[in-house]
């Protein structure tokens, strides 16, 4: 396979593109098959582990199971309570993925590692089509070998969906720049995956490939273009997918007793009070404005230390923007403004660190852009110098992350058999957590002793893969270059991958779960001395509902306002009530001696990542 034969694709500003040289149909499946195999390997390998860690990933994991529970495809709940906050895509296919599989971790993935296979694909349509086989292709490795797309599926949110909707949203835009007029298929596909957007995270699905749009055709003055997108038959598509689930939600939850009902808390509180910083409960932080900027070149790490050259390929110019643009200046002009738009927006808002994973296709694409270029033509000494320096620096990187590896390496021990991890990490630090790495600040030199195989692994990874790529790059062979940073990233990412599995007890309580399994019986109570979100995979795994030892907060706090919501929160006087009771109650908690108690007896149950499962009665009882 030789991609670098595949010139680059061109077009006409205009009209349709200009043919391009015909592609052997066995090049292009060999290039689909590696972008599969990839796809196999980094995230299908990690379906199944490790267990669902506890808030979001397991929250919206138990919001698909009570939607099958329920039948209820249109209001969601969590533990027994609305959960009005969520637009519903996500949610339908993990539960259509229940009602064919079964409830499991692997099956609650699913659904979002096929939207990543989906993304992978559109993006190489996207790149092939602007760029030429060689661009499409490098499009879809750096997506699919990139740092931020996979910790961001590793737990269940929709943004990487977002960011495929979008791709296909700017697909189908593309294409009815090259048509004259534009045809059905291509507009209503626009409105089709504008709505789909829409079901899944709201109205960013919409405000985002707007906005893109708008902006791109002022700059290339083009404005008239949106009178061509059929805007009688085109809103009316996107209003017969989106509108229905709207209406629905807002018939079946209307204001009630003094409690505003979806239409309120979806609208308002979830997106202008969120954007605002203003929203109700407000449990979630800001990452710094600076950091948050500085994330995106970590997320499409190690390909971001091509970003400068990709950036060069932008036109940028006034009269260049008002001129006839091929297509891969269409191309260029159209991801640049899709990744600032989604930047800037989140720049006045309440940000986190994911919030940029829906720009991550359109780095993507402008720098395998870039790639295909470098790649294709060995005439373009300047394209292939550039590539050369950018090489050597991304080779220093590893070799100081290979030094530092190793420092590491050699400083740890590996712990004791039967060690709890968390007895070897620093105090926690609560207020960090509400970012989604923030556990990573507990980690001490003494922990990391629990993980020197996936530390070997990655440093060595580091080191032979940067210097693998300049070492190629110097050789003349660039596209080399490219699949030895796309192997090492392979072992990276399932390091990665086993780390996560080794440091799960501290993210998840499913093994508290299992112990509570064996002693349940119907009419037990289990209560979390905490946040429901700190415990949520034991209603997840046990699939009963839990009480709540806290005051209203999180993502139960508003559906627990509906007079109509299952008692959840327990004061500390009806606790009281309960531990001294003759019910069995399960008590999770993550401090060694909870002041709740005041002493009360008490018999431990299991203890794991620094959780605790307690009983008011003795196990033979």
């Amino acid at each position: 396979m030789n991609v670098s034969a595949v010139s680059p694709r061109q077009g006409a500003e205009a009209g349709p593109l200009l043919p391009s040289p015909p592609v052997p149909m066995k090049l292009r499946i060999s290039l689909v098959v590696i972008i599969v195999a990839l796809w196999a390997a980094i995230y299908v390998a990690g379906m199944f582990s490790p267990a669902l860690l506890d808030d979001a990933d397991s929250v919206h994991a138990e919001a698909a199971r009570e939607m099958v529970l329920r039948h209820d495809w249109v209001t969601l709940h969590i533990n027994g309570l609305r959960y009005l906050e969520k637009a519903p895509l996500l949610y339908w296919g993990m539960a259509a993925s229940y009602v064919l599989f079964g409830v499991s971790e692997w099956s609650a993935r699913l659904p979002l590692m096929l939207g990543i296979l989906a993304l992978l694909l559109t993006t190489y349509a996207l790149g092939r089509r602007a760029y030429g086989e060689a661009g499409g292709f490098y499009s879809a490795l750096v997506l699919v070998t990139a740092v931020g797309p996979y910790l961001f599926t590793r737990f269940l949110i929709p943004d990487m969906l977002v960011g495929l909707f979008l791709t296909l949203n700017f697909l189908f835009f593309l294409r009815t720049l090259e048509e004259s007029p534009p045809s059905r298929f291509a507009c209503w596909g626009l409105a089709a995956t504008v709505a789909l957007n829409v079901l899944t995270k709201g109205l960013i699905g919409l405000v985002f490939p707007a906005s893109v749009i708008v902006l791109y055709l002022i700059l290339t003055g083009k404005l008239r273009h949106l009178l061509r997108l059929r805007l009688i038959s085109s809103p009316l598509i996107f209003l017969v997918i989106a509108a229905p689930w709207h209406v629905l939600a807002a018939l079946r939850n209307p204001d009630q007793g003094g409690v505003r009902g979806f239409l309120w808390f979806y609208f308002v509180n979830e997106h202008f009070l969120r954007y605002l910083n203003k929203r109700v409960p407000r449990d979630y932080d800001t990452v710094p404005l600076l950091i948050f900027w500085g994330l995106l070149l970590l997320w499409v790490f190690p390909w971001s230390a091509y970003l400068p050259q990709a950036l060069r390929g932008i036109p940028l110019r006034w009269r260049q923007l008002r001129s006839r643009l091929d297509a891969p200046q269409r191309a260029n002009l159209l991801c640049a403004l899709w990744a600032l738009v989604i930047l800037l927006f989140f720049s006045f808002s309440s940000r986190q660190e994911y919030y940029t994973i829906p720009a991550l296709p359109g780095l993507a694409l402008l720098i395998g852009a870039w790639l295909g270029r470098e790649s294709t033509s060995s005439e373009d000494v300047p394209a292939r110098r550039s590539g050369r320096i950018s090489s050597l620096v991304l080779f220093v990187i590893g070799l100081a992350g290979f030094v530092v590896g190793m420092l590491l390496l050699f400083s740890s021990k590996a712990p004791a058999p039967g060690t709890d991890l968390t007895d070897l990490l620093r105090m926690r630090n609560p207020e960090e957590y509400t970012l989604s790495f923030g556990h990573i600040f507990d980690l001490t030199p003494q922990a990391l002793g629990a993980f020197r195989g996936p530390l070997l692994g990655a440093s060595l990874s580091l080191l032979l893969g940067t210097g693998m790529n300049w070492f190629l790059r110097r050789r003349g062979s660039p596209s080399r270059g490219n699949l030895a940073l796309a192997a090492m990233m392979v072992v990276l990412l399932l390091c990665v991958h086993s780390a996560l599995v080794t440091f799960s007890p501290i993210l998840s309580s499913q093994q508290l779960a299992l112990a509570i399994q064996k002693h349940y019986r119907p009419g037990d109570l289990i209560v979390i001395d905490d946040e429901y979100e700190q415990g949520s995979t034991l209603n997840f795994y046990l699939g009963v509902p839990v009480r709540i030892l806290h005051d209203r907060t999180a993502n139960l706090y508003y559906g627990s306002l509906f007079s109509d919501a299952p008692r959840v929160f327990e004061t500390q006087a009806s606790f009281d009530a309960l531990w001294s009771g003759p019910t069995r109650v399960f008590m999770w908690t993550d401090q060694a001696d909870p002041t709740e108690l005041h002493g009360a007896p008490r018999y431990e149950l299991a203890h794991v990542g620094g959780k605790s499962i307690l009983t008011n009665r003795p196990l033979g009882d």
